[in-house]
């Protein structure tokens, strides 16, 4: 292989290894298509479809959208231990492409209704819940284990890079080509990256375990995980606390951009690229400020309550761009410490329920945040919404501060943060 070539090393592991390159690609197309299709579906409800709900309508649709990754988690858990992972990638890439295609066949040939557009994108999200899951296990069967932090690192950087390119896309297909636009731009995507998953070889791979070794100790439960880890149980409840007022930023952009800024769809573009432009910068900074991963959280949590409020009291395209920059950085921020500090001092051996546990009970925000706010969009202006998350944020902060005064955190961070799983608000996503 080329990992024997010296000069070959200098290069990144998405071109040394043609497999693993076309996964990445396929990965990236996938994300960004699903996130084209949520941020362009809830514009579109607010800009073109003649209702009295929109903000309800775009926060049912939200959270629809949000539930199969935290509903479906050990049924998805189940197939990926019982499936050949190239399989099960390239099935619901392929299923999700299908869905798109037809979705937008019906989406030109007559008006969609709203309920389609929910009903497509739980479908659309079903799929990528199976998808991203069994991306991160497949990568040790991609590449050689001198590889696998590189690709590790890759494979989660994708995420944020995906979302920039897909929250852009979505407004402006939207109002280029409608609904249709984007659910065709989704189907190409999805079916392109089952081709390419088709087409890699995944050599390191063995076949699935149909029965465990009755030798072996059972692991503990996820109940049990988090009982004993008192202090970072804490921390999660601030962040899912936070998640609720940080991630209804995907609901108030839209409603602001049409109530406040009475704009198109390229200024909810710029909003999401802005966000996800300071997330990107977040993730690759935030290692680099001193002092302890609560001190550094609670500040970073006390700098996007400004940010979020903000443009509630000075509206304006300008302020807007540049404070949800500063919420996606410091969301950035805090992803990069607190991965890491639980990294630290969570036990190997429960760091695979651990994280299913973090990612279920932050992802259980988003619904109702999405519900909360797109309900109260119908009946307050946007530039009040703004003023409700900043404001809501406070105590959180707060809560977290008052948590670092009574626990040591001090241990060095390692570098290795940014290859872990994602951040702990839902603002980095």
């Amino acid at each position: 292989m080329s990992a024997s070539v010296p000069g070959a090393r200098r290069l990144p592991v998405v071109l040394r290894n043609p497999s693993f390159g076309a996964v990445w690609v396929g990965q990236l197309l996938t994300q960004a298509a699903v996130r084209m299709f949520q941020i362009g579906a809830v514009w579109w409800i607010v800009s073109s479809v003649g209702s009295d709900h929109r903000g309800l309508d775009a926060g049912l649709f939200l959270m629809v959208s949000t539930l199969p990754a935290v509903t479906l988690a050990p049924l998805v858990a189940r197939i990926i231990a019982r499936r050949a992972h190239r399989t099960v990638l390239a099935t619901a890439a392929g299923v999700a492409g299908a869905l798109a295609a037809v979705t937008a066949t019906w989406a030109y040939t007559q008006t969609l209704p709203v309920a389609a557009a929910y009903v497509a994108g739980l479908a659309l999200t079903t799929c990528q819940a199976v998808f991203d899951p069994c991306l991160t296990t497949s990568v040790p069967e991609l590449v050689e284990d001198a590889d696998i932090e590189a690709a590790t690192g890759f494979e989660l950087s994708t995420q944020s890079l995906a979302g920039l390119t897909g929250g852009l896309l979505g407004p402006l297909v939207v109002d280029a080509g409608g609904l249709a636009g984007v659910m065709a731009g989704c189907a190409g995507a999805y079916l392109l990256a089952a081709v390419l998953i088709n087409s890699a070889r995944f050599p390191y791979a063995t076949a699935p375990q149909k029965l465990t070794d009755e030798s072996a100790p059972a692991p503990r439960t996820l109940r049990q995980v988090l009982a004993g880890l008192p202090f970072i149980r804490r921390i999660l409840v601030c962040f899912a606390a936070a998640n609720v007022f940080t991630t209804a930023v995907f609901v108030v952009m839209p409603l602001y951009t049409q109530g406040v800024l009475h704009s198109t769809g390229s200024t909810v573009a710029a909003l999401e690229g802005a966000l996800g432009a300071g997330t990107l910068i977040g993730s690759f900074t935030g290692g680099c400020l001193p002092g302890r991963p609560i001190t550094v959280g609670s500040a970073c949590l006390a700098v996007m309550a400004a940010a979020l409020a903000l443009p509630g009291l000075l509206p304006g395209h300008a302020v807007a761009v540049g404070s949800l920059a500063v919420v996606g950085w410091s969301g950035g921020v805090i992803g990069v410490r607190f991965v890491s500090l639980f990294q630290r001092m969570v036990p190997p051996d429960d760091k695979p329920g651990f994280f299913a546990v973090m990612q279920a009970l932050l992802g259980a925000a988003l619904p109702l945040s999405s519900l909360v706010f797109g309900a109260l969009g119908d009946h307050l202006t946007a530039r009040t919404l703004c003023l409700v998350q900043g404001i809501g944020l406070v105590p959180v902060t707060l809560a977290l501060w008052c948590l670092g005064i009574r626990a040591d955190d001090t241990a060095p961070v390692p570098s290795t943060a940014l290859a872990h799983p994602g951040p702990p608000t839902g603002v980095a996503s």
